[in-house]
Formats: C-alpha cells, structure tokens, sequence
C-alpha cells in the first residue's frame, strides 16, 4: 500500500491516513460547504456552511473508521491478527493478515461492517428527529450523516469483491 500516516491505535490496531485521503476530505469538504449545504439551507451565514461542512466530514470518516473497526474486532475474535486500519482515496480498508478458516467467521466478519454502517445510520437518523426543530445545523449534519452510512451499508453489500456483500456470498457458497 502507498504512504501513510499513522494517526494511533483503537483497541491496539494501527490507524493510517494513506496521503491520498487528505485530497478526498478536502473534496467532500468543499462539495457540502459549497453546494450541498447551501443548497439545502439557503439562509445559514457562510461560516455555518464551511463549520457543518468540516464536522460532517470529520464524522463520515469516524463512520469510515467504525465500519472497519467492526471488521477487525471480529477477526481478532476469531483469532485473526489485524495489521492496521487505513483511509484512503476510495475509502477504508482493514488489512486482515489472513482470510477466516470457517465459511461462517467469513459471514460474520462480512456482515458486521455493514451492520455497523446501519446502526450508525439509525443513530444519526435519532439525532435528526430530536433535533431538526432546535438546532438545524445539528440537524442537517445527523440527516447527512444517516443517509450517508445507510447508503455505506448498501453499497458494501453488493455481492461483488472487495466489497462485504463479496464475501458474504463468498461464505454462503463456501458453506
């Protein structure tokens, strides 16, 4: 893999920013600040576009990160060691040092990244209903941020590889 910054550990696994990530921030940065925020919430001063904007980067990576979390988590549960954890252009990889032994584990470590991306979906959703009526920045953040991982969750599970949906039809064939 390319160059990378090494950002720390989460629960002992290496988190990496590949250099590649910082352009892909910047672009989804400036493509809410810019156009999808104003578009939605004409009246919010600019600043408020460009804050909203950064956070709600900020937090779909976080998303990133907690949906290859999950993968890790359960492959170091069924005893398979996790190298590192990295954002790149096209999004996040755990690079696992081995594939699962058992058509099962495969399921398992497969189905719980998208799982993850879903209940970070209804949690952002939560957060929009108790906030769209008070504070509408908060608000429009959570709507993105739970579209976003429900969209994550779906596109991870197209039955195609490297993609999750891959591997679970993998594991239900090898089963």
């Amino acid at each position: 893999m390319e160059a990378s910054l090494r950002l720390g550990r989460l629960f002992g696994i290496p988190l990496e920013l590949s250099y590649t990530w910082f352009f892909v921030f910047a672009m989804v940065t400036l493509s809410l600040a810019m156009y999808y925020f104003p578009s939605h919430y004409p009246l919010w001063p600019p600043a408020t576009y460009w804050l909203v904007g950064l956070a709600t980067s900020l937090f779909f990576f976080a998303s990133v990160v907690a949906h290859e979390l999950a993968h890790s988590l359960v492959a170091r549960a069924k005893g398979i060691p996790v190298r590192s954890i990295t954002l790149f252009i096209f999004g996040g990889v755990a690079s696992i040092a081995r594939e699962a032994k058992k058509p099962a584990d495969e399921l398992v470590m497969a189905l719980v990244g998208p799982l993850t991306s879903v209940a970070l979906a209804a949690l952002f959703g939560s957060l929009w209903l108790l906030t769209r009526g008070i504070n509408q920045p908060l608000a429009a953040l959570a709507r993105y941020l739970g579209w976003i991982n429900l969209s994550l969750a779906l596109f991870n599970l197209i039955p195609g590889f490297p993609l999750d949906g891959g591997r679970v039809l993998r594991s239900i064939v090898w089963g």
